[in-house]
């Protein structure tokens, strides 16, 4: 019975947690924005508690900061995002190059699909959600849990720093570097998938820091 109750307990604890979080990386609350407990309490609709934990693990993932009111979003520094890049950069490399040793038929597959979804998508708002689904199946791919496990924490911590992917240029060579991927992929090219990857993520962290400056002025 005991089991059973700590069992909810956990249950009900990570899905407040999950709801902020969904939150947090949708957008619902800018850089800066200061989080109370009380008053995302009643937002959410669950006593102080549930929402103090889920505002500790929130702070443990690196998302929101401790303040003195509470705890405030996160506005990273260039700095910060230059340097998450320098971590996700050879994981993802190193993730593209297992994928092209290890995949299999539907790995192929999965992964064809998602660069398909991208193609016939006509709306750019949804770029980054297709363009991540591709690096999702990936990781996946490459048969590694801690590799995809860190580097979804990353992708995490990137979130509020998408570049505009409303511009041509962006569009389009963010497309075909992925296909280029794919091929080396698709031709188990362990050496040209880490190096494609990692061009591919340089020009992004380039692109992200941008974004962010012009976000900061």
């Amino acid at each position: 019975m005991i089991k059973s109750v700590d069992s909810e307990h956990v249950s009900r604890a990570d899905a407040h947690y999950l709801r902020v979080k969904q939150d947090l990386l949708g957008g619902r609350f800018e850089p800066g924005t200061v989080l109370l407990e009380t008053t995302l309490g009643k937002l959410y609709g669950v006593s102080r508690t549930p929402m103090r934990d889920a505002l500790a693990r929130l702070a443990h993932d690196g998302l929101i900061e401790r303040h003195e009111r509470g705890f405030i979003v996160r506005q990273r520094s260039a700095e910060e995002v230059a340097a998450i890049y320098e971590a996700r950069i050879p994981l993802e490399a190193q993730a593209a190059a297992l994928a092209a040793r290890r995949r299999g038929a539907v790995d192929l597959e999965r992964l064809e699909h998602t660069l398909t979804l991208r193609r016939d998508e006509e709306d750019p708002a949804l770029f980054p959600e297709l363009n991540g689904l591709f690096h999702l199946a990936l990781r996946g791919a490459a048969r590694n849990a801690v590799i995809e496990s860190t580097l979804g924490h990353l992708d995490d911590m990137l979130t509020d720093y998408r570049p505009d992917s409303s511009a041509p240029k962006v569009v389009g060579r963010g497309l075909s570097e992925h296909e280029q991927i794919m091929a080396a992929i698709r031709d188990s090219d362990a050496a040209a998938a880490s190096e494609l990857m990692t061009a591919h993520l340089e020009r992004m962290r380039d692109l992200r820091i941008a974004a962010h400056v012009r976000h900061r002025h």
